[in-house]
């Protein structure tokens, strides 16, 4: 199966907001706040269309599905880095490739369209599978952060992984 990316539109507002509010998906966010409908068009508009934000709707080829999102967050055009974030919302998807596509094709458009130098990402260090997605793509561990978050009153550990453009293999 395959899959390819496109740009999100308000009009994806209710699938983002019912992929982001399920509990698997929330499960591997630092920020687990319900995400509602209102919140989901504030960060379209204050950040997605003022270029802090670009983000994009994963969609299955053969059934013109859409399945997850990937975005870069805090585009830094002076220093020409960016942070990576990825989830799979329909859980019938998972495990069939189309984060590693997804990484593939954002990790293109963030170093052959957008000319970043950086793309980074922070992933929870017991997220085992996301980390050897992120491997797959060409993303080294950066350092790991002791206890660098807590959530409901429990530290947890996070990678820092990053990839630089003279890293970077396009058929990766």
């Amino acid at each position: 199966m395959s899959a390819y990316i496109r740009p999100i539109t308000a009009e994806d507002t209710p699938l983002v907001v019912k992929w982001r509010n399920s509990p698997s998906v929330v499960s591997k966010f630092i920020y687990r706040t319900p995400l509602t409908e209102e919140g989901h068009l504030n960060w379209f508009n204050t950040k997605i269309k003022t270029g802090q934000v670009v983000q994009f709707i994963i969609v299955e080829k053969e059934t013109e599905t859409p399945v997850g999102s990937v975005y870069l967050r805090d585009v830094d055009n002076v220093n020409r880095k960016a942070e990576f974030g990825i989830f799979i919302g329909e859980e019938c998807a998972r495990g069939k490739g189309y984060g590693t596509t997804a990484a593939k094709l954002i990790l293109q458009h963030a170093f052959k369209k957008m000319n970043l130098n950086k793309v980074k990402l922070r992933v929870f260090a017991d997220n085992a599978s996301a980390i050897r997605c992120y491997e797959k793509v060409g993303f080294v561990k950066e350092g790991c952060f002791k206890e660098d978050v807590i959530i409901d009153g429990t530290p947890y550990d996070m990678v820092f992984m990053g990839i630089l453009k003279s890293q970077w293999k396009e058929d990766e």
